[in-house]
Formats: C-alpha cells, structure tokens, sequence
C-alpha cells in the first residue's frame, strides 16, 4: 500500500480564508485516488512563502515523515509549492533519495529524482522558481516605491487610528484624541500619563483593546498622521490624505518621543533634577536618588556602577523647591520666554532644514538602488547607515533643543506661575526646568551649617 502525504501551501492569503491550499488539496487527493494511493496525511503551509527562507512547519514536518518511513509518495500541486529555493531543494533530493519515496504533483506530473537527469530537471525548474520570486520581488518594490512617491496608499489590514477604512479619510473624533496627545507630550507629559487617561475614559485602539506605550509610540511618530508617505521607514514625501497634526509639529512631537535619553517605562519619576540635570560641583558626576530615614535626598554616588566622588548628599524637598523658585522667578514676565523661544526658531529652524535634506538625499538613495540600479548593495548599505545615523542624530538635538511646548500658554504673572506648577505633573515640571536650565550644580555643604544652604545651588542657565 502506498501511503501518500499530500502537501499544500500558499505564500500570500490575503482574505485569510486559506481557499488557496484547500484548491490545492483537493486536486491532490483526486490525483491520489486515481493512482489508488491512500492518503495517511495532509500538511498545510498557509500564507507562508518558500522563497522568504522563513521556517515552514509542516514541510518540515513532511520531511521528518519521509525519513521516518511513514509516508512513502509525497504529492503536491506543483514543484514549486514544496520549495523555491536550491538549498532546501538539495535537503529534499537527499531526502527523497534517503527514503526512496515518490513524489507526483497535479500540473507538472512525475518528480522523478531517483536519475541524474531527473534531479537535473528538479535543479532546472528550481533555480526557474528561485528566478520568478526573485524577480516578482523587484517588481513589488519597484511598486511599492512608485506608490510610496505618489503619495498614495499602500497596504491594507486594520485602519490606521485617527482615519477611516479608507486610510484617507479624517476620522475627527479619533484625530482630535491625537492632537490632544500631541500637545501633552510636547508640553512635557510622559506617553504613560497619557495612555493612562486614555484608558480611564474608555479610548481604546481600534481594535478594541486599551493602549500601550509601544502603540501611543508608534502613533504619534507614524508619519501617516503628519500627512505623509512613508516607504521602508523613511518619509518619501507629501501623502493623498490631510495631515492630523502639522509637520512642524510633529517632528518636534518625533524628536522628542523617539529621544535616545528620553525616560522609558517603569515608574512615573519622583525626582525632579536626577537624570543628568543635578550634577555635583566637586566632581561633576551627575546626582542620583538616595533616600535616607524616609527623607528623598540627592547624592553623588561612588562605588560599583558609579563614577561620583561621593562628597555630595542634600536633601531632595528645599533642594527641589530652591529650585523651583529660581525657575518661577525667571519666567515671571514676558521678555525671557519670548527671548527663548525666538532662539529656538533659529536653531531648530536649521535642524529641520538638515533633517529633511536628509530624508531627501536616503530617499534618493533607495530610489538609485532599488529602480535605477545605480549602487552596489555594499555601497548602498554604506551610505544609508551613514545618513540614518546623522538623521537619529538631528533628531536627538532637536529634542534636546525644543522648548516651545512647555513654554506655550503659559501665566506671566509669579502667582499663576506657582499655581501652575502645583497643579503639575513632575515629568511637566521637569521639562520646564529643562526648557531654561542647563544644569543645577551642588557645591560641598558648609562645616557646622546643620540646614539648608541655599547658597550651595548654583544653576547654569541655558543661553
């Protein structure tokens, strides 16, 4: 008795619906009633490609079974649903030849490799296989660049939040939930406090489920809501749909979330200065967190880890609130803040100029190694590592840069300025001490000064 395994796979079922393999396993099994094989089993790769040299479970799992002497005929609906490629061919010839199995399929008939000019015919329609992805693979991406330039949409799956099924259509409610996260974070609020509201007045994603840093993060940075077109991770130009949040906007609103020494998950932060804003004026190590019998205090640390003198400790409350006073103090009145902000719209002016020139010229490169042929890969590999790093770069300053955000709509006046700050978060409170401050130092305490000094603070402000 011929114990048969019938063998199905498609690389792409777009409507998931698996018609595809079913097609195939039906044709299969009517081949092996005909030759009067029963079959023993069916393996099914559904929407997995053999030319992407991703794991395929059942083929893998066929294999096994032909080795085993389980199965003794393998019949698919055609050579090149088994493999595209010449080195898991070769794997499947040693096998076959191991175990002395059949192999038929439905369109091309016997895969006779027990020959040498039958394996030559096996290698033949292989590397014909391995051609045809290969060169169906440029042409959807030659596609999708001629699509990403046109600014058209690209894809499907679930709708994007903020549009409609469309993906061009505004969905205003959605948008505005984006505009209003925007503005939260550029004014200094963390994406967990956000997501974290979000979730307590019953904003969910899309699909239903609450949010998560990692998809608020992938939201506010997503080109799409900035109006743009996007191909392999790179802006390529203007979009067909209507931006949700300007491109000023969010490139600040990118800067700042996509910032390598932005604080990421854990626990909201307790202290105002550490994180490099409180340094130490001995050695210049930065302070960190130490409490001591239930009092928050600032160290220089040494020791394992720790690169401080330790000839620092204050405690955390007056430290904090000296601070505070010295900010509030300079920000009551209009002429600083305004002196701030017409610096930054020359600095991040500049930046943006460079981003975007960069953006530009990583375009051109995918467009002279993907259609024009132009580059090597090595080459092209080169020069985009090159250009994607100055881009992480520009976008480190600029969210080192702005301050715009925090300084927005805020009182003039000391006494709405306090009021403002108590009614805060610390993550706002530290953006704002950020905005002006370059650094807190923190000289050595004073022999037999049992008490707050505040003449051992000496704050740098930012120029």
């Amino acid at each position: 008795m011929t114990r048969a395994a019938v063998y199905a796979r498609i690389s792409d079922d777009r409507a998931g619906a698996g018609l595809g393999v079913a097609r195939q396993r039906e044709d299969c099994e009517r081949l092996c009633e005909r030759r009067g094989w029963t079959v023993v089993d069916t393996y099914v790769d559904n929407d997995l490609s053999a030319y992407s040299g991703k794991p395929r479970p059942e083929y893998d799992r066929l294999l096994e079974d032909v080795r085993a002497g389980h199965v003794t005929a393998i019949v698919a609906w055609h050579p090149d649903r088994l493999h595209r490629s010449t080195r898991e061919l070769e794997d499947f010839i040693d096998a076959i030849e191991e175990s002395g199995a059949t192999v038929e399929t439905v369109t091309a008939g016997t895969y006779d490799l027990s020959t040498p000019s039958g394996r030559m015919t096996a290698r033949i329609l292989g590397a014909t296989a391995r051609h045809e992805s290969e060169h169906k693979s440029e042409r959807l991406r030659r596609k999708a660049l001629e699509l990403a330039e046109a600014g058209a949409v690209g894809g499907g799956g679930t709708r994007p939040f903020g549009f409609e099924a469309d993906r061009v259509t505004v969905r205003e409610d959605e948008a505005a939930l984006v505009r209003e996260a925007a503005g939260r974070v550029l004014a200094g609020e963390t994406l967990h406090a956000v997501l974290t509201d979000w979730n307590a007045r019953g904003v969910t994603t899309v699909t239903g489920r609450p949010w998560r840093t990692t998809t608020l993060r992938r939201l506010l940075t997503a080109p799409r809501v900035a109006g743009l077109r996007e191909h392999r991770g790179e802006v390529v130009g203007p979009a067909v749909w209507a931006a949700i949040i300007d491109r000023d906007h969010w490139e600040r609103l990118r800067a700042r979330v996509l910032d390598p020494g932005r604080r990421k998950g854990g626990r909201p932060r307790e202290y105002l200065l550490t994180g490099g804003i409180a340094v130490c004026g001995v050695c210049g190590a930065d302070l960190v967190a130490r409490p001591r019998a239930g009092h928050r205090s600032y160290v220089c640390a040494k020791g394992v880890n720790f690169a401080g003198c330790g000839k620092i400790r204050m405690k955390a409350d007056p430290f904090e609130a000296e601070v505070r006073d010295q900010v509030i103090a300079a920000l009551a009145g209009p002429g600083l803040r305004a002196a701030l902000e017409a610096d930054d719209d020359g600095d991040q002016g500049a930046l943006y100029d460079r981003l975007r020139a960069d953006e530009e010229a990583l375009h051109a490169l995918e467009v002279d190694f993907y259609t024009e042929g132009a580059l090597s890969k090595a080459g092209y590999l080169a020069a985009r590592e090159k250009l994607a790093a100055r881009i992480e770069e520009t976008r480190s300053r600029l969210a080192r840069t702005d301050r715009s955000g925090v300084l927005a709509d805020l009182p003039e006046s000391e006494d709405a300025l306090r009021a403002e700050w108590q009614s805060r978060s610390v993550a706002w409170r530290r953006s704002l001490v950020a905005a002006l401050v370059e650094s807190v130092e923190v000289g050595p305490a004073v022999q037999g000064r049992n008490f707050f000094d505040p003449e051992r603070v000496s704050i740098v402000w930012r120029g």
